[in-house]
């Protein structure tokens, strides 16, 4: 313990001293292992698109797409703006109880594919308005439910999923610099969509800039589909078995799933007697 060999029997030991971190860099980045590099992965992508799918630029830019919506007047504009920000918040409060009943997998699936369809909506609903020289009010109508609902499917799932899945992965030992990692890829790609926004929009139309939103999201769908294990109940061991093979966690998945079943049968069976 702390240091100290199995086989010492030294009334005083000298136990060197280590470094706060010492090695964790190593593992993360020069020598990892099948699980620490699966799981680095998982931890990186999952906040990486998080992000890249455009909230932010929904959420900040809000009064803006409202405004090429066709939506002029400030007061209904503020409207629209804080209906955003309230959908936001019931729909985190509804992520909280769904965390633990759903898991975190068929929620960030279910959220991810809702974001494709959602964004794509968006973007039609704009590229309609943008083509037309009179107002359309069902477009109109369209572009505010897709962005309410964009916001809405975001909050149960990708928003609040990515900051539990991605510490709860990590090993203990590893946990601090690998939630780092994460909330540093989470933070620079925010940063960037938020500024490149405008410009993007500017350079391929409104529309075009939602649609390409859309398309990030399918491929983060593919990525939590393929590469994400569910995590929900699984203790720190079953997590070394569950991590480690990119696209063939699921055999391992099957196989807590049967140890899991004998060994409650088998705690009945001794209760039984």
């Amino acid at each position: 313990a702390a240091g100290i060999p199995e086989d010492c029997t030294d009334d005083i030991v000298q136990v060197q001293k280590q470094t706060h971190g010492e090695g964790v860099w190593k593992e993360l980045f020069l020598h990892p292992t099948p699980v620490v590099r699966h799981v680095l992965i998982c931890a990186i992508g999952i906040h990486f698109f998080q992000q890249a799918i455009g909230l932010d630029s929904v959420v900040l830019y809000s009064p803006r797409i409202f405004e090429k919506a066709g939506i002029t007047s400030s007061d209904h504009k503020l409207l629209a703006t804080m209906a955003v920000g309230l959908s936001k918040t019931i729909f985190i409060l509804v992520a909280t109880f769904l965390l633990d009943k759903m898991g975190r997998r068929p929620l960030l699936l279910i959220s991810s594919g809702g974001m494709v369809v959602i964004l794509a909506t968006l973007g039609f609903s704009l590229t309609i308005i943008g083509h037309s020289d009179n107002k359309i009010t069902w477009a109109v109508g369209l572009c505010i439910t897709m962005v309410l609902s964009s916001v809405a499917v975001f909050s149960i799932g990708m928003g609040p999923i990515a900051w539990v899945y991605s510490t709860e992965i990590f090993p203990l030992r590893l946990r601090a610099q690998g939630a780092s990692i994460g909330v540093a890829v989470n933070r620079v790609t925010s940063g960037v969509i938020s500024m490149s926004f405008i410009s993007l929009y500017e350079a391929i139309t409104i529309g075009g800039a939602f649609f390409l939103y859309a398309g990030v999201a399918l491929v983060a769908f593919f990525f939590f589909f393929t590469f994400l294990p569910e995590t929900q109940g699984k203790t720190l061991e079953e997590m070394e078995w569950l991590f480690g093979k990119l696209v063939g966690w699921r055999d391992e998945a099957q196989k807590l799933k049967r140890e899991r079943k004998m060994n409650e049968a088998n705690h009945q069976i001794q209760l039984g007697n």
